[in-house]
């Protein structure tokens, strides 16, 4: 591994890390598209190496800081049913994903993308 690459895996994790603990976004929304344009990944291997990096220990403490400001922030009832139907909604996910042309997946994604930003954008 070249030292570009160490230093392209670090600014993709602390973008993909500040941008999680600041908006809640990171694997989709800024590891994926790097991932993409800095080291040339396919949308598979971008997606999977998103995934893994999103283990349940990186989302945790971010979670936990949120919790820990007193503002009642987190809610872990709701969130541990998210997590719960999340773990089987990723699997099928990931199958049907991987079942897709490359192509096809990486258009569905960015419209996705546009979709949530342009809603955003004009949002109150």
């Amino acid at each position: 591994m070249s030292l570009s690459i160490i230093l392209t895996l670090i600014l993709i994790g602390l973008l993909g890390g500040v941008l999680s603990g600041m908006f809640g976004v990171g694997g989709g929304v800024i590891m994926v598209p790097l991932l993409l344009f800095l080291l040339g990944y396919s949308q598979h291997q971008a997606q999977g190496t998103s995934l893994a990096v999103l283990a349940i220990p990186v989302t945790f403490l971010a979670a936990y800081t949120y919790y820990k400001s007193g503002e009642n922030v987190v809610n872990w009832k709701y969130s541990i049913i998210i997590a719960l139907f999340f773990i089987v909604g990723s699997y099928f996910g990931s199958k049907i994903a991987l079942s897709i042309n490359q192509a096809l997946l990486k258009k569905i994604f960015s419209v996705i993308l546009l979709i949530v930003a342009i809603k955003m954008f004009l949002s109150k």
